[in-house]
């Protein structure tokens, strides 16, 4: 298994794998045309040509990224390759300079294995949780 950053032609499987999850009610759905502009923010988890999970890290501000749209297929689940995306994206986030990383999610227990710390929103800008 690989870690890469995504391609366009990922993109159409990026967007089932979101769109299936988000009908479940555990994160938000995204558009094809969201997903194509921004195709930069996504790493994949691949391995004999079949993309076993997504994740991307958007930057806001100067200091400030996302970690956004994190799925890993559930029979590839339990096994890391979430936490090595998370990683990917972080690591990718220092690169760039930014000195904070935040993820909204619903399963905080996973975010804070991987490091994340529990805040107020309150302590977010408010374009993000408004």
């Amino acid at each position: 298994m690989k870690i890469r950053k995504a391609k366009i032609s990922d993109i159409k499987i990026i967007h089932k794998l979101i769109n299936d999850f988000a009908k479940k009610g555990s994160m938000l759905p995204r558009s094809l045309n969201e997903l194509y502009e921004n195709v930069r923010d996504f790493f994949v988890a691949e391995e004999n040509k079949q993309i076993l999970g997504v994740c991307a890290v958007h930057i806001l501000w100067e200091d400030l990224a996302e970690i956004r749209s994190l799925i890993v297929q559930k029979e590839y689940r339990k096994k890391g390759i979430g936490t090595l995306l998370v990683k990917k994206c972080l690591n990718e986030a220092k690169q760039f300079g930014v000195k904070k990383v935040f993820v909204l999610t619903y399963i905080p227990d996973f975010f804070k294995k991987v490091g994340f710390k529990e805040i107020e929103k309150s302590r977010l800008p408010q374009k993000i949780w408004g």
